[in-house]
Formats: structure tokens, C-alpha cells, sequence
């Protein structure tokens, strides 16, 4: 008799396991994981080279955007087309502030350092950007990514008086998330710098492994920027999502944020 309880017990903890494995494996809307593409900066790059290559997917990114950008000006309405087809026009701030006074920041300059902002005037400039992108795409939510990745303004955390505006905030820190525990004041992601598509890949591969959030930080694709990927080794990251679109939850920024919150609850 004992040892038929044991057998039972056996295969009872061995459906259990089963069971919060398949809970896991489909916590992203019944995918393996979730990726976010995200673009930096307002470049021509974005709609000449990103634009179409997503688009042939089928898949929507996120496109941080700098509020004093001329490319934002000068090619506004394909901005504004870009949103109507679901792309996300995420708030990179109006000028791109960055801590001056930290190590090789020596190409920060005076009117774009940190340190010389008050905490009033940094929630001020991102939340006229977010008026000017509204007025763009004619939505009122969207995510919000930190310029440098710098948090604080004379120590002080500007995010906490912006929360409620945003569905969540893309920090620099790398590291995959699984769901219950990221952290939507400062969402991790992978900067991307002159990487293969065999690395980026092999980022999903582990996302899909561990059923994590994947977010990719990107900025000149094909140019345009110091910090950048080759168009071959972007595209090559696309196909493979697209191949394994059936496993893989795409979707903007703001999409996941407002998951996670609704998930985390």
C-alpha cells in the first residue's frame, strides 16, 4: 500500500510540475516570451531601413523619439504615417539630457547636461514632448526611455512624478525579465553596438528558453549613428522572428508595459 502511495504522490508532483511548466510557457498571451524592438533617437535610418524591413514582417517596434529632432520635423507626416500602422512613437524627451559630469560624457554639451536642469524643468520638457507626439499619432498612451539611461536630477528621480503618464519606462541595464518581476519605473534591455544577428538570436533563443521579456535597444541601423547594427544583421534578427512568430510575442513597448501592469495586479 505504501509503495502505491508513493507512485501516486509520484505522479501527482510530476503533473504539478508539468502544469506551472505549460503555466510558463504560456504567460505571454500564449507564447514562449515577449520582444520589444526599440529605435532611439528620431533617425532617417528608422524609416528608410527599419520601417519597411518591419513592416514586411508584419511586426510593430518602438520608436523613441527626441522632440527637437530635425528629422521628426522635416519628415513628420511619414512619422505620422508610421503610427497610424500601429508603430509605437515612444517619448525619448525634447532635447536628450544626459549627466555631463559622469566619465566619457565629454560630447554632452552645456544646454543638453543633466546637472544643469532643475527637477521642474526635465517633467516639464517630457511632458511637452509627449503634447507634441499626441498631436502626431493622436494617442495619449505611450512608454517612456531614459536619454544615457540617467534616472535623477539633483538626486531625485524624475520618473516618479511621471509614472501615471506612462505605461512604463525603458532603462540600459541588460538582463531578461520574467513577468512578476520587472520593474515598469525602469524596464531592462540589450544595447545593441556592432553585434551579430548570431548574438541577437541567441538572446530570443534564451528568451524562449526561460519565458522572459526580451527588449533590444537599437539606434543607427545600417548608419547614421556611432552606435549601430549592420541592415543584414537587423534583418536577419526579423526573419527569425517572423519564423518563429507562432512562439514569439512582438509587439510595441507600450503593448508589454501595459500587459505586465494588468498581469502584475
Amino acid at each position: 500500500m505504501k509503495k502505491q502511495t508513493l507512485i501516486v504522490l509520484f505522479i501527482l508532483s510530476i503533473m504539478m510540475i508539468q502544469n506551472v511548466d505549460a503555466q510558463k510557457a504560456n504567460v505571454w498571451k500564449g507564447k514562449k516570451c515577449a520582444v520589444v524592438l526599440t529605435y532611439d533617437d528620431a533617425l532617417n535610418v528608422h524609416l528608410d531601413n527599419v520601417i519597411p524591413c518591419l513592416d514586411s514582417a508584419g511586426f510593430n517596434g518602438t520608436f523613441y523619439l527626441i522632440g527637437e529632432s530635425e528629422v521628426l520635423g522635416k519628415r513628420l507626416p511619414e512619422w505620422r504615417s508610421v503610427a497610424a500602422r500601429g508603430h509605437e512613437l515612444g517619448n525619448h524627451t525634447l532635447t536628450h539630457p544626459c549627466d555631463g559630469s559622469l566619465q566619457g560624457r565629454s560630447w554632452v554639451s552645456a544646454e543638453t547636461d543633466l546637472t544643469r536642469y532643475s527637477f521642474e524643468r526635465v517633467v516639464r520638457e517630457i511632458r511637452v514632448t509627449n503634447t507634441l507626439l499626441q498631436a502626431i499619432d493622436g494617442k495619449s498612451e505611450r512608454s517612456f526611455a531614459y536619454p544615457c539611461g540617467d534616472l535623477n536630477v539633483g538626486g531625485v528621480t524624475f520618473y516618479d512624478s511621471l509614472r501615471n503618464e506612462f505605461a512604463g519606462a525603458r532603462g540600459v541595464q541588460s538582463g531578461l525579465q520574467p513577468l512578476d518581476s520587472i520593474n515598469l519605473d525602469n524596464i531592462n534591455s540589450f544595447y545593441i553596438n556592432g553585434h551579430s544577428s548570431t548574438y541577437m538570436i541567441d538572446l530570443v533563443k534564451k528568451a524562449m528558453e526561460s519565458h522572459t521579456l526580451l527588449v533590444f535597444m537599437f539606434h543607427g541601423v545600417g548608419g547614421e549613428h556611432n552606435i549601430n547594427v549592420s541592415t543584414e544583421a537587423h534583418s536577419q534578427l526579423v526573419h527569425y522572428l517572423k519564423q518563429h512568430e507562432s512562439e514569439i510575442w512582438v509587439a510595441p513597448m507600450v503593448d508589454v508595459a501595459k500587459f505586465v501592469k494588468a498581469k502584475q495586479r
